[in-house]
């Protein structure tokens, strides 16, 4: 009788066991990406060099979630940008450490709520409308969104204020057919009279339909990401785009606009993409384009991108790649334009 005791008791600590890890889980998880390349872009002298994240920002961290019962779950994510090429955290020196996610949530029928740093409302739509997805190297809208040059000054990107907010509070609606929102409001965390009432707004939506994508993002922001949170001035953008899949071919399209108010500047951007899949292997022939028309009072000027580059997938996990981009500016200085070739690989765990 007291092995059979041992036994049962055993049985039922295995089955607890069991029980509490089908209702917690904790995952390390990133991407690693790096590749190899000559790069110059418009304004910029040539530099050959070995760099991170060619087709997606290198990242690590952790995520976790928990079931609490009755549809109710908590979860986390704790993750962090990092440069391959040097061993460095996040994507510049002063890059907080937690600068992709570090936020807490809870979620069930109602959709989920979730507080600290997550992504900006630009985000998803964004790196869904374009086949590069989320490369801040060689996507042309993410490129005319949120880099700058020696040629194109920060007064010029779309985005309002990163891709990442800190100090929001997220609410995700569920998915009714295959829409769905995302609300976002940032909070300044100031004191002074002047500047209390600052803060960031902006929402999203996502529908997906079959072959059918459908986006759009709105964002009023006041407060400057992801470091020095300082107050600036209030800037807005949004953008409508889309995707359609005909199996032999995906195509992209996005069109938006930016403004600066008080400084009479205006921004307006358009983007086409393809995706062509190679029939046969695991791989896909990638190709986009993005022009930017800056307008401030009587001035203005345009950037052109254009990316061509081939995916292909050794795993599902480790992909090749390899990417020619050109950049140009109408502007009368030196070096207006530039032409970029890479390789890289890139691996996810």
């Amino acid at each position: 009788m007291k092995a059979v005791s041992m036994s049962l008791c055993a049985a039922a600590l295995s089955c607890l066991g069991l029980q509490a890890q089908a209702q917690s889980q904790v995952q390390l998880t990133g991407m690693v990406d790096a590749y190899a390349g000559s790069m110059k872009l418009a304004g910029q002298e040539r530099v050959a060099s070995v760099g991170s994240g060619g087709l997606t920002t290198s990242w690590w961290g952790m995520k976790g979630t928990e079931d609490l019962g009755g549809g109710l779950k908590a979860d986390f994510n704790l993750t962090a940008f990092m440069r391959v090429d040097t061993g460095s955290m996040g994507r510049f020196d002063a890059d907080p450490f937690f600068a992709r996610d570090a936020n807490v949530g809870l979620s069930g029928g109602f959709g989920r709520v979730g507080l600290g740093r997550d992504k900006a409302p630009n985000f998803l739509p964004t790196i869904l409308t374009n086949p590069f997805g989320d490369s801040f190297t060689v996507s042309p809208l993410v490129l005319h969104a949120n880099m700058t040059t020696a040629a194109w000054g920060a007064g010029n990107l779309t985005t309002s204020s990163d891709t990442g907010w800190s100090n929001q509070i997220v609410y995700s609606t569920p998915s009714f057919d295959g829409l769905k929102a995302n609300l976002h409001y940032q909070f300044g965390e100031k004191n002074s009279q002047g500047d209390k009432s600052k803060k960031s707004v902006g929402l999203n939506a996502l529908y997906f339909g079959g072959p059918l994508s459908l986006v759009a993002f709105y964002e009023r922001a006041q407060i400057s990401n992801p470091v020095s949170l300082a107050v600036m001035p209030t800037k807005s953008d949004w953008m409508v785009g889309g995707s359609y899949d005909f199996s032999v071919a995906k195509l992209y399209a996005t069109y938006g606009q930016a403004k600066v108010k008080d400084q009479d500047r205006k921004n307006s951007t358009y983007s086409l993409g393809l995706d062509v899949p190679v029939r046969g292997t695991p791989g896909t022939f990638k190709a986009a384009a993005a022009r930017t028309k800056a307008e401030q009072g009587n001035a203005s000027g345009t950037r052109t991108t254009v990316s061509l580059g081939y995916d292909h997938f050794l795993s599902k996990r480790t992909d090749v790649y390899a990417v020619l981009m050109y950049d140009r500016v109408s502007m009368s200085i030196p070096n207006p334009s530039g032409t970029s070739l890479l390789a890289g690989v890139r691996h996810r765990f």
